[in-house]
């Protein structure tokens, strides 16, 4: 089958970009990444979702996270498709600020899983799904999300679970619904009460339950 799950090695593949040739792991090098695919070149959603991935590129930055686009199309076309997208952001003239990755035979879209079989371009072939892919430093798969290629994405989600996944990689905690940064956090049940007393100096907290059971546990990162 086709495709990556959660905690494999990302394929250290190599292709020609925006940027020159690369192979992908040398590009990471130590850092998180994400990969984000695009459909097509020149179409509607894309354009705005590239564009905002170029606005909000410091966020990505200042978290450490090397920021790489797919598309299947030409880097000549890439290239092109660039000055729409900083023109959108009335950033006409400047570079997009992260690399776009050719893949006009298809090949890593089939490799990664990435292509929607409902979608398909005027000669009939699949269009790329919306894909997000993060990996961590030590190039496994972190985190997946697949949307068709007619639902533009959420930064903002992406972003908070970027953040989720760097204090859970560091912490043993978990990130509760719709959790945002700076907000309590949740013990692994794994844990012991001990031990959680030891690991979280501001105390951990216990919310009551019908059923008696003293698994939901809060604490302050």
């Amino acid at each position: 089958m086709p495709g990556i799950l959660l905690g494999d090695v990302f394929p250290n593949f190599e292709a020609d970009t925006t940027a020159g040739r690369i192979k992908f792991h040398e590009f990471l090098g130590n850092s998180w990444g994400i990969l984000f695919s695009h459909p097509r070149d020149f179409t509607p959603v894309c354009t705005t979702e590239l564009a905002c991935a170029a606005k909000i590129e410091q966020e990505f930055k200042k978290r450490g996270v090397k920021m790489i686009a797919l598309s299947i199309d030409s880097v000549e076309d890439h290239k092109n498709w660039s000055k729409d997208v900083m023109a959108f952001n009335d950033n006409a003239g400047s570079p997009l600020p992260f690399p776009i990755i050719a893949d006009d035979n298809r090949e890593l879209s089939v490799q990664l899983g990435m292509l929607d079989p409902d979608e398909k371009d005027k000669d009939g072939l699949p269009l790329t799904a919306r894909c997000v892919f993060v990996i961590g430093p030590d190039k496994k798969l972190k985190l997946s999300i697949l949307y068709p290629a007619t639902t533009g994405r959420n930064f903002d989600e992406i972003l908070r679970a970027i953040d989720s996944l760097q204090l859970t990689a560091q912490k043993k905690v978990a990130t509760p619904v719709d959790w945002k940064p700076g907000e309590k956090v949740m013990v692994i049940p794994s844990l012991s009460d001990a031990e959680a007393a030891s690991l979280f100096p501001n105390g951990v907290t216990t919310k009551d339950l019908p059923s008696g059971k003293k698994y939901l546990r809060y604490t302050q990162p």
